[in-house]
């Protein structure tokens, strides 16, 4: 191996890890324990457990599967975004990741969940546009008013698109997929 590449790539990892600690240093003085972060960990927890309480019960291994394929896809381009430059953080629940957990783990998975068990006869593009709507136009806008969000070289409008073929994946995904017996 190339004694030159190997410098520099360990180079690279100790600014990764200086990087990671100057972050963890910043969210215990300026983050942990705020209103901020009460509000984030309440928005990690309270839709889940409303989804629990009313969820379609016959339904639940259906829509994990559908929420878990959300998770997966948005804190990916949710990290893709970050490492980018795209966009950035500053309240976040825990500090080892740069993502906003409750967004990518709760509130996009759970809305998508309650929205594919809510009226199933409504055409799924009308459910993608209004969930899409909802989520580039208000909540985003809502995050970056409440200092949680910082779209740096990102407008709203690109993440309509993608909210739309997300929910559109989701509600295929939530009709194809079927579970057996073990």
């Amino acid at each position: 191996m190339n004694n030159e590449y190997v410098k520099r790539a360990e180079n690279a990892y100790s600014l990764i890890t200086q990087a990671n600690n100057d972050m963890i240093s910043l969210w215990l003085t300026h983050t942990f324990l705020t209103w901020q972060w009460w509000f984030g960990v309440s928005l990690t927890i309270v839709p889940w457990v409303l989804w629990i309480l009313f969820r379609k019960n016959e339904s639940t291994n259906r829509l994990l599967f559908v929420g878990f394929f959300v998770m997966l896809i948005s804190s990916w381009l949710d990290l893709m975004g970050i490492l980018f430059g795209l966009w950035s953080y500053y309240r976040n629940v825990v500090p080892f990741s740069p993502a906003f957990i409750p967004w990518d783990f709760t509130l996009l998975p759970v809305t998508i969940m309650f929205l594919l068990q809510i009226k199933p006869k409504i055409s799924p593009l009308i459910k993608a546009i209004t969930f899409s709507v909802f989520s580039s136009f208000m909540a985003e806008p809502f995050f970056v008013w409440i200092g949680t969000y910082n779209p740096k070289h990102w407008r709203h409008i690109y993440s309509f698109p993608i909210f739309i073929a997300i929910y559109l994946v989701s509600d295929w995904i939530s009709k194809g997929v079927h579970f057996e017996k073990l």
